[in-house]
């Protein structure tokens, strides 16, 4: 794999640091470290260029709340002036090297990609009945959390040979235990910790039907056997390979008994249906007559599935 380089000078560059500022601020013109930035945003964008330049950026203190919907984790937050407009510097370099890394079965933090398009591709494949009559699903257990500091790192001295760009990279990843959820790059990071094992599932293991969403995996076949080899073989690449584990909850069934929940849908071969806990919580939400913007949220996600008759029940009540 080629491995690229002299790519620290274009990241802290004036012109791209005024271009992660803006990218940054979309949406969140009124959050109080934004204001703040933009009281004084030429002089900041040019101490950021200096410190970067003279390597004295160091991340600054976490944020650390708790979140509690879909469910309870610790979500880090950095300030918005150094750190963010950081970040989106990086990644206005470095994305479209990670996207020619990422294979075409990984949908999450990916322009063009995401949940409904994971969703679609599962429902391709289903058409397959033959072909997919057993579904293996498993998905990591704390994944962001359990990541491995100096495997990432690895990883990316496997792509990246600039000195200086690795050097801002290990102080990131360095400034909290795991990867912090919530920090801007760690769902790069995560995706690109795992994009090896993605092209061994595909390349060595010759997986035809593969999905995956952050640590959500989905694996389809006509074998149930096949299938208790590879989740074999999965646990032993983690082990060894990446220091992480298969949450005990993992899963071998036949599609037909019960469906492939993923990504907020329920998919069976003939139709696809809203995951029950979504359901619930759109019904909660309607009963507290919301503003239209919540109704639109949740409409967005029943529309790409069978769910006439839910939307009916729910939005004549």
């Amino acid at each position: 794999m080629k491995r690229v380089g002299n790519m620290y000078q274009q990241i802290i560059s004036v012109e791209n640091l005024i271009e992660a500022d803006g990218k940054a601020q979309k949406g969140k013109s009124n959050q109080y470290g934004v204001v703040r930035h933009n009281r004084n945003p030429d002089q900041n964008i040019w101490d950021l260029h200096k410190m970067l330049r003279d390597k004295n950026y160091k991340t600054s203190n976490y944020d650390v709340f708790k979140v509690y919907e879909p469910k309870e984790r610790e979500v880090f937050r950095l300030p918005y002036f150094p750190d963010r407009i950081t970040h989106h510097a990086i990644m206005n370099v470095l994305e479209p090297i990670f996207l020619k890394v990422f294979t075409s079965d990984s949908y999450s933090c990916i322009k063009g990609k995401g949940i409904h398009a994971a969703s679609f591709a599962v429902r391709k494949a289903l058409k397959n009945v033959e072909g997919t009559k057993y579904c293996l699903k498993l998905d990591i257990r704390k994944f962001y959390p359990n990541i491995d500091h100096d495997i990432l790192k690895s990883h990316l001295r496997r792509k990246f040979k600039d000195k200086d760009l690795l050097w801002l990279l290990d102080e990131i990843i360095d400034s909290a235990p795991g990867l912090p959820i919530g920090n801007y790059l760690s769902q790069y990071f995560a995706n690109f910790y795992l994009t090896y094992f993605d092209h061994w599932i595909k390349e060595y293991l010759k997986v035809k039907y593969y999905f995956r969403y952050a640590d959500d995996i989905v694996i389809l076949s006509n074998d149930k056997g096949n299938l208790q080899q590879i989740l074999k073989a999965i646990k032993e690449y983690f082990e060894l390979q990446l220091k992480l584990e298969v949450k005990d909850n993992w899963q071998i069934f036949p599609v037909e008994s019960r469906g492939i929940d993923f990504v907020g849908y329920v998919h069976f071969h003939t139709h696809t249906l809203l995951r029950k806990s979504i359901k619930k919580r759109f019904a909660r939400m309607l009963k507290r007559k919301p503003k239209r913007e919540s109704i639109a949220s949740y409409y967005g996600w029943a529309k790409h599935c069978n769910s006439k008759h839910l939307l009916k029940k729910l939005l004549l009540k």
